[in-house]
């Protein structure tokens, strides 16, 4: 199967070289493959590849955006961001391995909370629909702020591009990154 884009290696042109220095890396300065095949555009990587959605400023915790980011992935099937923020973020979350493995499955279960569960099904709802559907839109209302409500829906939307791109490129899982099971 080809693939649309590949990812760029080093060495980078300079313009490219500066911008991906501020994006995060792991260890031994390991830059994610996604990251790499932004570089195929300078505009897309500089404006569009990392939307500033996961700063401390957000209106939502780390584990509501983990869990919206862990749906969406599972949702459009996209192993290598799933498998990434498993492994790098789950934790930090606060995500147990049950809720983990439950993002995968249609029907998430009874391990999480009634705010956690609407989440869930307000992701499922702009994921399959592009909208909230009626039966949870006072729930949703009522539940989050207006700042929150819009990161939500960002939130789904960003990582939808990321799959967009994550899988249109085939890109590989990362070594260190979790698997679908």
């Amino acid at each position: 199967m080809s693939h649309v884009l590949e990812p760029l290696s080093p060495p980078y042109p300079p313009a490219i070289a500066e911008i991906l220095s501020r994006y995060p890396k792991g260890e031994d300065d390991y830059l994610l493959s996604l990251f790499r095949v932004f570089a195929n555009s300078e505009r897309f990587l500089k404006n569009k590849g990392v939307a500033n959605l996961l700063d401390a400023e957000s209106p939502l915790t780390i584990r509501q955006r983990e869990i919206i980011i862990l749906r969406v992935t599972a949702n459009t099937k996209c192993e290598y961001e799933w498998g990434v923020h498993v492994s790098i973020f789950s934790r930090a979350a606060g995500l147990s391995e049950d809720e983990v493995r439950s993002t995968l499955t249609p029907d998430p279960g009874d391990s999480w909370n009634a705010e956690e569960r609407l989440l869930i099904r307000v992701v499922d709802d702009l994921c399959e629909h592009a909208r909230i559907q009626s039966a949870q839109l006072g729930p949703f209302q009522a539940a989050f702020s207006k700042e929150a409500q819009l990161e939500i829906m960002s939130l789904v939307g960003h990582y939808h591009l990321i799959s967009y791109v994550a899988n249109s490129t085939g890109l590989p899982p990362e070594p260190m990154a979790a698997r679908f099971s």
